[in-house]
């Protein structure tokens, strides 16, 4: 009987040690997290979790619920192929090339691998993960080098980055072709820009390149799940980028009458008109019912009529979006994946008279950006600390246990998830064309280095969060108070 007894406590505790080995297995497995990337392009905060109370944006929303959303989050260039520059090598510009969309063409594009990785998922890779880029992630939306009216080529535009890269043009044929797509399989260039800059139609999710783009998202998951690796998968989404064309059935989730327009239609007191930039953009779209300038605004119906465009393209992508995380669930993956969802830069909705991004304001600096941290409680759902892109490449390191390659400009907001607390700085840069703009806590500090005059601008988010005067005449103490932050992050370019 005691024989029996011994030989029973052995058994119970060789299972409890093949258990606890089991377990401690798993989260050894798990100590190496995933990591899902999502670019929307042209996303500014204009989304439900932010307050936007007409915009749907539900799948979204709940992702944010589920991680944490940063209310103050800032690029560091306002145009896309720049600002992804920054978010891929986790620096603010150095060279005059760094605020250009062709950036990656020119310091990556036709490089030899060298020890410093070329971008964040160049070390990822190194890091025994399995890449995967679907979508606009770069700035060409298939990763290779080519005009918009040209045929694509064999140059990659992150040659050591993708173990694989996967872009399906459906009937567009071309990456840059599908970008610019319209629902009857042609796009603004093949139509020589005499098209309008929005489109509803009553077609599926897959009549638009987007709904392609998660198609082959999902199917890149289910093979990423089969070759049970750590994986990094990026998947960029094209809306609501011009052309705001979008499934009917998303822009009848909105009733027009109701979507308000800009409440700071206004150019800003005391400045120069040079400081908002050009409209080119939108110009290309030569059909435009309406042709905005500074000088003279566009109708308040037809800006609803754009407004509603840019609402029912985030509704479209949001669609996919909720798709694309619910495989993530479906595959038992999301207990163990990081997820970003980030915005690479703002857009003006008719804010300051204007259409388009490139400018150095608040409308076209801030974007979105959403982060779920896997198996961690998130301390706050809302974070309102000034972050700023670049910020990304160490938090993703920092999470997945991965050591810098280089120094950083960022930090890493890990800290600040966990527990709402950490000593970030509190601070953003931003940089366009002849101008560096320092965000902070109270203020927006901008110096432009031009002939034409105010050359500095300052504006009080307490009392003009909209921007809407500069004050910089009559507050010298305050300009020189953050000045010296602002200088130290300027570029030597911008000097001569």
């Amino acid at each position: 009987m005691v024989f029996i007894l011994k030989n029973k406590w052995i058994l119970i505790s060789l299972l409890l040690l093949v258990i606890a080995c089991e377990s401690e297995r798993q989260v050894s497995k798990l100590k190496t997290p995933n990591v899902l990337f999502i670019a929307v392009d042209d996303l500014r905060p204009e989304l439900g979790i932010y307050g936007n109370q007409v915009v749907k944006s539900p799948n979204i929303d709940q992702l944010a619920r589920e991680g944490s959303f940063f209310s103050r989050h800032y690029v560091q260039v306002p145009t896309c192929g720049a600002s992804r520059y920054s978010l891929m090598t986790g620096l603010r510009p150095r060279k005059k090339i760094h605020i250009d969309n062709r950036a990656f063409y020119s310091e990556m594009a036709n490089q030899d691998e060298k020890d410093q990785p070329e971008s964040i998922v160049h070390h990822f890779r190194r890091n025994g993960y399995t890449t995967v880029g679907v979508g606009k992630l770069s700035h060409s939306v298939d990763g290779l080098v080519y005009g918009y009216k040209e045929k694509p080529s064999d140059v990659k535009e992150m040659p050591h980055s993708w173990d694989r890269f996967i872009f399906n043009p459906g009937k567009w044929k071309t990456g840059w072709n599908a970008f610019f797509a319209y629902a009857n399989g042609e796009n603004r260039q093949s139509l020589n820009g005499l098209v309008k800059p929005y489109e509803s139609i009553d077609i599926a999710d897959n009549g638009y390149p987007d709904g392609l783009i998660l198609n082959s998202a999902v199917k890149e998951l289910k093979k990423l799940k089969a070759e049970n690796k750590p994986f990094f998968l990026g998947v960029g989404f094209f809306k609501p980028h011009l052309p705001f064309n979008a499934p009917k059935k998303y822009w009848d989730l909105y009733e027009r009458s109701l979507i308000p327009i800009a409440s700071d239609p206004l150019i800003p007191k005391n400045v120069h008109p040079k400081s908002l930039g050009k409209m080119g953009e939108f110009y290309n779209y030569k059909l435009s019912d309406e042709k905005p300038t500074l000088e003279k605004p566009v109708s308040d119906d037809y800006a609803r009529k754009l407004i509603h465009g840019y609402y029912a393209s985030i509704s479209y992508v949001d669609h996919l979006i909720g798709k694309l995380l619910k495989e993530l669930k479906a595959l038992d993956l999301d207990k163990n994946t990081l997820i970003v969802l980030w915005g690479d830069h703002g857009w003006h909705l008719g804010n300051d008279r204007k259409w388009g991004k490139h400018s150095l304001f608040e409308r076209s600096l801030k974007s979105a950006l959403i982060v779920k941290l896997p198996r961690v409680n998130h301390a706050s759902k809302e974070i309102k600390t000034i972050v700023e892109t670049v910020d990304l490449y160490p938090t993703l390191l920092d999470f997945c246990g991965i050591v810098k390659p280089y120094e950083l400009d960022g930090k890493s907001l890990v800290e600040l998830i966990q527990t709402g607390k950490s000593n970030h700085r509190n601070r953003a840069f931003g940089f366009w064309k002849n101008g560096v703009s320092l965000k902070s806590d109270r203020y927006r500090l901008t110096k432009f280095f031009r002939k034409e005059e105010p050359k500095i601008e300052l504006y009080d988010h307490l009392f003009d969060p909209e921007e809407n005067i500069n004050i910089a005449f009559d507050h010298q103490k305050t300009v020189d108070s953050l000045m010296p932050a602002l200088e130290k992050v300027t570029p030597e370019f911008y000097f001569k």
